[in-house]
């Protein structure tokens, strides 16, 4: 089964799939053994400065270990990719998925700019032998904040919002599989609790194709109330970093503070594993993924 067969099963039947950035190997096991447990595919997620630091071989060759290793559906994403020569990389190394991320340029530069990758991705496609669909993910809308806890209030600006009419002209040009919408969210854990516009949410979906998955970025720290009324009005792809971050970094000080003698790093990951299995779990079950695979 292809990720967007996956997402459009959840777009129909109304969850949503977790995906969940990784910068360590290590966080990449764990996301699969939760998922194993509890049926869930796994979708993976490395930012360019995540991939640069994993490597993007290495990483692609981990995933094809994990899904042999735990039988279940394991899906690759190159989060947030600035460029399309970053973007056809990921896509030559053997990603399953790419989020093109020109949300920054001006509205022609990025539909041009993701048709492009697009067709990239479709000539690709057909030279793989498993797994040959690669997804698309195009993101229209400005996202402020970045994946930490801030100690301060970030407010979002009207513009900032996508509308709805540039979303469906933005699909309809690029031809993505996936897209992502400014809707009130933020990019990590601020002081103010995040005000996801639900109403925003469903008008798009409204005037996007079923087979054309919505996904929510930065779900850190928004309320479940919010999260469950986003997949309700149509999200079916929610993206979790700093929460999975602020867990495993919290449960590696603690096991530091514990054992501060310790010389073996190996010794230490497993409470720091352990937390960020806990906040994975919540997530996936938050989201209605139980049971799905």
């Amino acid at each position: 089964m292809t990720l967007d067969e996956i997402l459009a099963r959840a777009t129909k039947e109304r969850w949503a799939t977790g995906h969940f950035n990784v910068s360590l190997l290590d966080q990449m096991r764990v996301i699969c053994r939760v998922c194993k447990e509890l049926k869930s595919p796994a979708i993976i997620g490395t930012s360019e400065g995540e991939r640069q630091h994993a490597g993007l071989g290495e990483v692609v060759a981990l995933r094809d270990a994990l899904r042999r290793h735990f039988g279940i559906p394991v899906f690759l994403n190159a989060d947030h990719t600035k460029s399309v020569g970053a973007a056809k990389a990921a896509i030559d190394a053997g990603y399953d998925s790419v989020h093109i991320d020109l949300s920054a340029e001006p509205f022609d530069d990025n539909v041009r700019g993701t048709a492009e990758l697009v067709a990239y991705a479709k000539s690709k496609a057909e030279g793989r032998k498993l797994n040959a669909a690669i997804s698309v993910e195009g993101e229209l809308g400005y996202l402020r904040g970045e994946s930490k806890v801030e100690k301060k209030k970030i407010e979002g600006r009207p513009e900032d919002l996508t509308r709805p009419e540039e979303a469906r002209s933005f699909v309809h040009r690029t031809g993505v599989n996936r897209f992502a919408p400014a809707v009130g969210n933020i990019h990590g854990i601020a002081l103010d609790e995040p005000a996801l516009d639900i109403d925003r949410i469903k008008a798009i979906r409204h005037m996007l194709p079923e087979s054309v998955a919505l996904v929510l970025h930065a779900g850190s720290g928004v309320p479940a109330e919010q999260i469950r009324a986003a997949i309700a009005a149509g999200i079916s792809n929610i993206h979790i970093s700093t929460d999975i971050r602020v867990a495993f970094m919290g449960g590696l000080r603690e096991a530091l503070e514990a054992h501060p003698e310790e010389t073996t790093p190996y010794k230490l990951f497993p409470e720091a594993e352990e937390v960020m299995a806990k906040v994975v779990e919540e997530k996936l079950k938050l989201f209605g993924a139980v049971n799905r695979i």
